[in-house]
C-alpha cells in the first residue's frame, strides 16, 4: 500500500459514512445525494465505497465531491 493510500485511510477510515455531491467523470455515476460507507482504499489513490443503493463504486478524492456525515 502506498503512502497516499495510507493517508486516505487515516483521513477516511473504513466505516466512515459519506454523502455524494457529484461524480463528474463517471459515465454511470452514483446519483448525487446517495450515502455510503467507506470500506477501504487503493494505490490510485481512491476510496472504496459500499453505497446504500447496493452499488460498490470508488470515489476519487479531489475529483468526486462528497461530504463526511456525522454519526446518524
Amino acid at each position: 500500500m502506498t503512502d497516499d493510500a495510507r493517508a486516505l485511510l487515516e483521513q477516511y477510515p473504513p466505516g466512515t459514512r459519506i454523502r455524494l455531491t457529484a461524480m463528474p467523470n463517471d459515465p454511470n455515476p452514483v446519483p448525487a445525494g446517495t450515502c455510503g460507507t467507506i470500506t477501504g482504499a487503493d494505490d490510485w489513490p481512491s476510496l472504496y465505497v459500499k453505497w446504500d443503493n447496493a452499488r460498490t463504486l470508488k470515489v476519487l478524492p479531489g475529483i468526486d465531491q462528497f461530504t463526511v456525515l456525522d454519526h446518524e
